[in-house]
């Protein structure tokens, strides 16, 4: 069915709609997120009240799903992609898992923090929309200290590194050049001009209020550490497999994949070799990297130049995909911008439901760095923009006639959307558009640090055996670092904070490459099915229009199994 199918809506359409709406009153961050208006001035009850209320919607709605009866395919999918997500979603909380969740990347004191990215500041009206909401962080941040508390007196608490490594971002933002100090600094409204007086005065007291909330956070968070966290970093195999399970939306074999991972990674390894023989001949990857670093045609200098180069590059790339996928004409719009923070993160966030405000591509450049390499990072924007993140979830918040608001906006898993991003970068490789060995040899080192971590996550949290090449025996955090730095070509700064995120978001980072390995292994299963019929573009169109679901799901959805 192809969105000008109009398609009436059903009683589980109704039952998705009404979650979403349900869910956003609950969470005005996520409204943000998905670009869904009348929640900006908000911010979510972190407290273990909150966490409560959500688990109450889910088991409202789970129990609405019980006595619904599917009238289509589509439906089915809805049906089957609810349960699964709002079931395990209820299977995380009975764990208490989520209200201990504190990380470096994504945990309610970066969702907090981040919001405020996705929100405008063109106008005087959008300055003082702004400062309402950062008025109240310091609410969220202390029911959030409430809800990490009740959870450690049940015994469950995040490992110390975590502790520590949120504790020092507090500080990074609140420094003298940190993140609130540049709001304020560069608080001006579209075309330059000055915020009125009294929106002026309101966000300064805002920002006054939300930093010394975060340096509040960092004392309270540092009693938790002292008097609970633990030293241990793995979370345990019981709870992994839940992790995973969220992450996926598929169940894996994990010690096959943790055997795979390994088997991967060599593979990698050896065609990088090959790659840096082609760039240099006789020179080692660790040589051909420093040639490439060193050559003209990759470097660029300054953040402008960078974004400029994002933004052509991903805006040729849609015109080279053309032939290959079906790209909706709002979808053709990709906005590439430098982030406000200096984390080092490069990353994508989708349109709004009416494409006013558009998808784009951010990168978040560390203080200090002003080079930078294109043949690193070409694979990077094929991975955000098209074909991977920006079509794909472009192309389902398009598909109105198709699929219900939940669908298009909220149903996301991580395995389907990094997994078909990654399977993306390879496809750009197979229609010939990474053949110039620099870019070849910036895929092939982007693969590996994917593939050492499905190896490093899987194998420190369940406590597998680590492999030779560090000792084997037990996992400890010198064996992870020695393992990801010999696979990983970057700075050690960036590395480091790579390895706190595994170590305190299990399950996420495989899911990369696990779910490209499962995309690909789709891809395959459905070509042998339909043999000379197969199109490999009515394969894209197909699997993308059934939107983020649990890969489970997807292969159901697309196989009919």
């Amino acid at each position: 069915m192809t969105q000008e199918q109009s398609r009436p809506r059903t009683e589980i359409d109704r039952i998705a709609e009404d979650h979403l709406d349900a869910e956003v009153e609950l969470s005005p961050i996520t409204a943000t997120y998905l670009g869904l208006p009348g929640h900006e001035s908000d911010l979510d009850d972190l407290s273990p009240a909150g966490f409560e209320a959500g688990s109450q919607l889910r088991r409202r709605t789970l129990a609405a799903l019980d006595g619904a009866t599917p009238v289509d395919d589509v439906d089915r999918v809805t049906l089957e992609a609810m349960r699964e997500r709002l079931g395990l979603a209820e299977e995380i909380h009975a764990a208490g898992l989520d209200l201990q969740q504190i990380n470096v990347i994504a945990s309610p004191m970066q969702s907090v923090r981040d919001v405020f990215d996705l929100m405008p500041t063109d106008t005087a009206d959008d300055w003082a929309t702004l400062a309402t909401r950062l008025a109240k962080v310091p609410t969220a941040l202390e029911q959030w200290t409430e809800s990490l508390t009740a959870a450690a007196t049940k015994g469950a608490i995040a490992p110390l590194r975590q502790y520590e490594r949120c504790i020092e971002q507090c500080a990074d933002l609140t420094a003298p050049d940190g993140y609130f100090a540049g709001l304020l600094a560069g608080a001006t409204l579209e075309g330059g001009a000055a915020l009125p007086d009294s929106v002026a005065a309101d966000l300064q007291r805002s920002v006054e209020a939300a930093a010394q909330a975060h340096r509040d956070l960092a004392t309270r968070l540092g009693a938790l550490r002292r008097d609970r966290a633990p030293q241990e970093d793995a979370c345990g195999r019981e709870a992994y497999e839940l992790y995973s399970r969220d992450f996926l939306g598929a169940r894996v074999d994990l010690e096959e994949t943790y055997a795979w991972g390994q088997e991967e990674l060599a593979r990698i390894t050896a065609e990088m070799a090959a790659v840096a023989d082609r760039i240099r001949p006789g020179a080692t990857v660790k040589e051909a990297i420093a040639a490439l670093d060193a050559d003209p045609r990759y470097q660029l200098h300054g953040t402008d130049a960078l974004r400029e180069w994002m933004q052509t590059t991903a805006d040729e790339a849609i015109r080279l995909l053309d032939p290959h996928v079906d790209i909706p004409e709002p979808v053709r719009t990709i906005e590439c911008r430098i982030a406000p923070t200096e984390t080092g993160g490069i990353y994508y966030t989708g349109p709004s439901d009416d494409f006013s405000r558009p998808g784009r591509m951010w990168w978040s450049v560390p203080k200090g760095v002003t080079e930078f390499g294109t043949w690193r990072e070409l694979t990077t924007v094929y991975h955000e923009g098209v074909p991977g993140h920006h079509l794909q979830v472009g192309q389902t918040v398009h598909r109105k006639e198709l699929l219900n608001r939940w669908r298009r906006l909220a149903s996301w898993t991580s395995g389907h959307g990094e997994g078909w991003a990654l399977y993306a970068e390879w496809l750009m490789a197979e229609l010939g558009h990474m053949d110039d060995p620099g870019n070849r040899m910036g895929l092939l080192d982007g693969q590996s640090l994917r593939a050492a971590r499905v190896v490093l996550d899987i194998g420190v949290h369940c406590g597998f055996e680590a492999p030779a090449e560090v000792g084997g025996g037990a996992w400890t955090y010198d064996k992870a670092w020695d393992f990801l730095s010999a696979h990983a070509n970057m700075d050690e700064g960036f590395l480091r904070f790579e390895l706190d995120r595994y170590l305190g978001w299990p399950g996420q980072a495989p899911s990369y490459k696990i779910g490209e390995r499962l995309w690909l292994q789709l891809r395959e299963e459905t070509a042998r099915r339909e043999g000379a019929d197969f199109d490999l573009k009515a394969f894209h169109r197909r699997a993308l229009d059934i939107g983020g679901v649990g890969l489970d799901t997807l292969r159901t959805a697309v196989l009919g199994d």
